[in-house]
């Protein structure tokens, strides 16, 4: 199992269906800590009597069918726990391709998918609670002349825990905790792949005035 969930961290987001698929015909017995644990790219469905986009996942899923809610391309999803407290879940899919409503089209393709997960315990003094599990997917593919291609994915998954004050309301303070953990999340994405993607990419292309400035024996 530990294997397994290894192997999943470093999959490519794309192929983690089909992986998930794999692993569970040969792991069936763990069915339960796979679905629990392996965070898949969100889908989006429209629904025919509003018309409107809503997000795919284990939290809305009801047998073979899903249930629908308000919000578009971002989705909310909460449910009653075991401890007298509730969880929620908060969805947020973007898509960043050329076929993008909105978009400046760079990419041949391009998705962020965010799933934020917050369990709240129970209120004790006007006090509760919280902890936040974040999982942030992306994906871009770029395919024309000035940049060639060029693919970069990966995901980053993150804990929060946090006791707050319920005066301002559950809501506030998960929306408090989500927009500081994206944040996070977004700034390590920044530094880890596209940070060393452009420190290897300059390393084995240096820029022509760094080629400039090289001695000509170096060159040789």
């Amino acid at each position: 199992m530990e294997a397994a969930m290894g192997l999943m961290r470093r999959i490519h987001p794309k192929q983690s269906e089909t992986a998930l698929s794999a692993l569970l015909s040969l792991l069936p017995h763990h069915s339960s800590d796979l679905l629990s644990q392996v965070d898949q790219p969100l889908q989006v469905l429209c629904d025919l009597e509003s018309g409107k986009e809503y997000i795919l996942c284990e939290y809305n899923r009801d047998a073979d069918s899903y249930r629908y809610y308000e919000g578009g391309i971002s989705s909310v999803y909460m449910w009653e726990d075991d401890n007298e407290g509730f969880v929620a879940c908060f969805l947020i899919k973007k898509d960043g391709s050329k076929t993008g409503q909105g978009r400046r089209g760079h990419l041949q393709e391009g998705a962020w998918d965010a799933i934020h997960v917050i369990e709240v315990g129970p209120e004790e003094e006007s006090m509760a609670h919280y902890c936040l599990t974040s999982t942030i997917m992306l994906s871009l593919t770029t395919n024309d002349e000035s940049s060639g291609t060029f693919s970069l994915s990966g995901s980053i998954r993150r804990q929060m825990n946090m006791d707050l004050s319920v005066a301002d309301g559950h809501l506030c303070n998960m929306g408090r905790m989500i927009e500081e953990m994206e944040g996070k999340l977004r700034n390590s994405l920044d530094q880890v792949y596209f940070g060393k993607t452009k420190e290897m990419v300059c390393t084995l292309r240096p820029p022509s005035e760094v080629v400039l400035r090289l001695p000509t024996a170096d060159l040789a």
